[in-house]
């Protein structure tokens, strides 16, 4: 069984990984933005998307906190990993990231998140693969079968 992010992980990126996902999980928006570097940035997803139109990513800590006030705050998002690849300075988690908002929607997406730390453990970069085509959307429960 391979190791999964922990509070416990012995490899830096795999516990910076752990530290931003439970930041998400209990919406700590401090704890997850003082998770990264002061210079760091997050391209989520990589290239242009309806988050990122120009593709640019998000970069630095003013930036970051923006990225959690429009991305983060607002809904309930719930990771589900099933591997973690750590290699250098970075890992690779592969897993499940399921999106519940306001209105009961909830959507369902594949992706790799991989996070880089420098020397102090705090994350320069995060970025995640997921295909906007692939993602599954599924309507509110009371909306279900109408």
């Amino acid at each position: 069984m391979p190791e999964l992010p922990s509070a416990d992980s012995k490899h830096p990126a795999r516990r910076a990984a752990w530290v931003s996902m439970d930041a998400v999980a209990r919406g700590d928006k401090q704890a997850w933005v003082d998770n990264f570097a002061d210079d760091g940035f997050i391209e989520d997803p990589i290239g242009k998307s309806v988050i990122d139109p120009e593709g640019q990513g998000h970069h630095g800590r003013a930036a970051i906190e923006t990225f959690w006030d429009n991305h983060i705050a607002t809904v309930r998002p719930m990771f589900q990993i099933q591997n973690s690849i750590a290699c250098g300075n970075e890992c690779a988690n592969v897993g499940t990231l399921m999106i519940q908002f306001p209105n009961g929607m909830v959507t369902k997406l594949y992706g790799v998140f991989v996070y880089r730390v420098d020397d102090s453990g705090q994350v320069e970069s995060l970025r995640t693969y997921w295909e906007t085509d692939e993602m599954q959307i599924h309507p509110p429960f009371e909306d279900r079968g109408k």
